[in-house]
């Protein structure tokens, strides 16, 4: 019988990739939703349960007999909330509530953690410098809920290991920016670099970028840490080179209609006051992001695709699915049909 493989937050742009990936692979694999009904897309690949990071009820039945848990579930709003511990208390308390129900079920050997470089980066930017697994963020220094969320989750991970674990092993994936494909209509949030763009809602290209990762190399990650008997005790950035916002658009250009014309600050700084996804951004203006890869390569064996087919599949799927409605192809080229719907 193929080891049963617990994935929480099924329904999300990473942790459905996690699902297809292990179920493709040989896994059985159980996915906790927080709505019935919310991860159809997800039909054949999973056993899907209801469970909420922000609830105790469900957790022990969700990892019952389960042999890993990939703990991927964490919100990634568009804007920051007004108080940071809006973001801040349940992902910490959710994390918490999944290591508890592992260490106590009995069965479960490791948990794969899904942090984030923004546990990595530093609170504010200074010299630039390639970031390691050495590297943590200060969230005293760091003014952005998002990331203190994701730094206090992962210390508190790491934390509970050494004080409560009771032998349970855990591993953790920090990647950059997930781009890629979607399966179904709701899009990720970091996704909307490539939407923007495609939906030519931004009158020129910011001087922005992030390193990147494919959400399918990703999910690829996530197995191996998983698998790989040395990963225990590690953690593991997932991130290529960094990439303008105008790389991006070229490689977009190719196919489709977008903007690739620079954008002034004082454009942005404009926007910004109608828009807070673009203010929440403002304090990243030209810097680039830094990170090796190498020690998930050297242990894990990984590695990852071409950025452009990254980029381009991204805007396929961001259209098939109808995120994207308003896309235009360039002559000799065409926008992808619409899925079928039965």
């Amino acid at each position: 019988m193929p080891d049963l493989v617990l994935v929480t937050g099924a329904s999300g742009f990473v942790a459905g990739h996690c699902v297809a990936e292990l179920a493709s692979r040989g896994y059985a694999v159980r996915g906790t939703v927080r709505r019935p009904g919310s991860a159809a897309h997800l039909a054949g690949l999973a056993e899907l349960v209801v469970a909420d990071l922000e609830s105790d009820a469900g957790w022990a039945e969700a990892v019952a007999g389960c042999r890993y848990v990939l703990h991927v579930a964490s919100p990634f709003p568009l804007a920051d909330p007004k108080d940071p511990a809006d973001l801040v208390r349940p992902a910490v308390e959710g994390t918490l509530r999944v290591l508890r129900a592992s260490a106590a079920s009995g069965t479960v050997r490791r948990v794969v953690l899904t942090s984030s470089m923004a546990a990595v980066r530093p609170g504010r930017p200074g010299a630039e410098k390639t970031l390691t697994e050495d590297d943590w963020c200060d969230p005293d220094a760091c003014d952005d809920a998002y990331q203190k969320s994701k730094a206090a989750a992962e210390r508190t991970a790491w934390d509970f290991i050494t004080s409560e674990g009771g032998g349970l092993e855990l591993a953790v994936i920090n990647p950059a920016l997930v781009l890629g494909p979607v399966t179904h209509a709701a899009s990720g949030t970091s996704l909307e670099p490539v939407r923007r763009l495609l939906a030519r809602e931004v009158p020129g290209v910011p001087r922005l970028g992030w390193a990147t990762v494919d959400v399918r190399d990703l999910a690829v990650a996530h197995r191996l840490a998983m698998e790989s008997a040395g990963a225990a005790g590690n953690r593991y950035i997932c991130a290529g080179p960094h990439v303008w916002m105008s790389d991006m658009a070229k490689i977009l250009a190719t196919k489709y209609r977008v903007p690739t014309r620079p954008v002034p600050s004082w454009v942005v700084c404009l926007l910004a006051r109608f828009d807070p996804a673009i203010r929440d951004v403002l304090g990243d203006w030209g810097v680039r992001e830094l990170a090796s890869a190498d020690k998930a390569r050297r242990d894990l064996g990984w590695t990852m695709r071409p950025l452009e087919e990254t980029v381009l599949d991204t805007a396929a799927a961001l259209i098939e699915h109808h995120v994207v409605t308003s896309a235009r192809s360039l002559p000799g080229t065409s926008v992808p049909a619409a899925p079928q719907r039965n």
